[in-house]
């Protein structure tokens, strides 16, 4: 299909996503987050795609926010509808049946923050910057780092970002865990599509498995969790790829994995 506000490529098994719209900061109105939720339906099913990376247009900004001025419109019926628009388009990527990194070229901010965060892995370019500064402007965050944020950092941390609004640096989001790596802004694609393609090279249903037991683990206690991912290894025992990959590693070949 065609799309106004993203760009979406393929290759070799590796989705590019590019929200653009450069001239507003790729910032989010809902049309763009719409946009998002139907691409990332779309990779569900594409079995061709084993790793997405989602980027923003520019080198200024992966995404600078949720678009003030269309918020500026809403009554407060709507922006809550916004919030849950946001909350769904970005649970969709945190709950994609592939791995989803964020190569962050710019201002995250806001809704941009969110964003990444809904990513499973977060690569920024060294001129990055971080923060949800929505307390400045009298409202709350909305498209989830009030619940994720938490999460990824500790409590802390996170209520110190929320409640001050301040920017962060590249740098400091590595330290403070919300980011996996920072580095020159030239190489960030490059680096990210390496890191997808090394993804891409092990058996897809393997690397889906242990999404899922991640992220359902999350919301179990210990034991629970245990059991849990017990359960999924089982599930990875009756499939082609366990057999294609026991065999390769035993005959020294590299496996040829084909997701089933």
């Amino acid at each position: 299909m065609g799309w106004n506000n993203i760009l979406l490529e393929k290759d070799n098994g590796i989705a590019i996503l590019t929200v653009n719209r450069p001239d507003v900061l790729n910032a989010l109105d809902a049309d763009t987050l719409l946009e998002v939720g139907l691409a990332m339906d779309q990779l569900d099913q594409d079995d061709e795609v084993r790793v997405v990376i989602i980027t923003g247009a520019g080198n200024k900004a992966f995404v600078a926010g949720a678009d003030i001025a269309f918020m500026q419109k809403l009554k407060p019926m709507e922006s809550k509808n916004f919030s849950r628009l946001g909350q769904k388009v970005f649970s969709k990527i945190e709950n994609l049946s592939k791995p989803v990194i964020a190569a962050v070229n710019g201002f995250a901010l806001g809704g941009g923050c969110e964003f990444a965060m809904a990513c499973d892995i977060r690569i920024a370019s060294e001129n990055a910057k971080f923060g949800q500064p929505e307390v400045s402007l009298g409202i709350n965050a909305g498209f989830g780092a009030t619940q994720r944020l938490p999460r990824l950092v500790n409590p802390g941390i996170a209520k110190e970002m929320l409640f001050t609004g301040d920017y962060y640096s590249a740098e400091a989001a590595e330290r403070m865990g919300l980011i996996n790596h920072v580095v020159p802004g030239a190489e960030l694609m490059k680096y990210c599509i390496n890191m997808a393609k090394r993804i891409a090279a092990r058996g897809p249903i393997a690397v889906q498995l242990t999404k899922e037991a991640i992220n359902d683990g999350l919301e179990m206690d210990l034991e629970k969790g245990f059991l849990h991912e017990a359960n999924i290894f089982g599930v990875a025992f009756s499939t082609e790829d366990r057999d294609e990959g026991f065999a390769s590693y035993l005959d020294k070949r590299k496996p040829e994995f084909k997701g089933k």
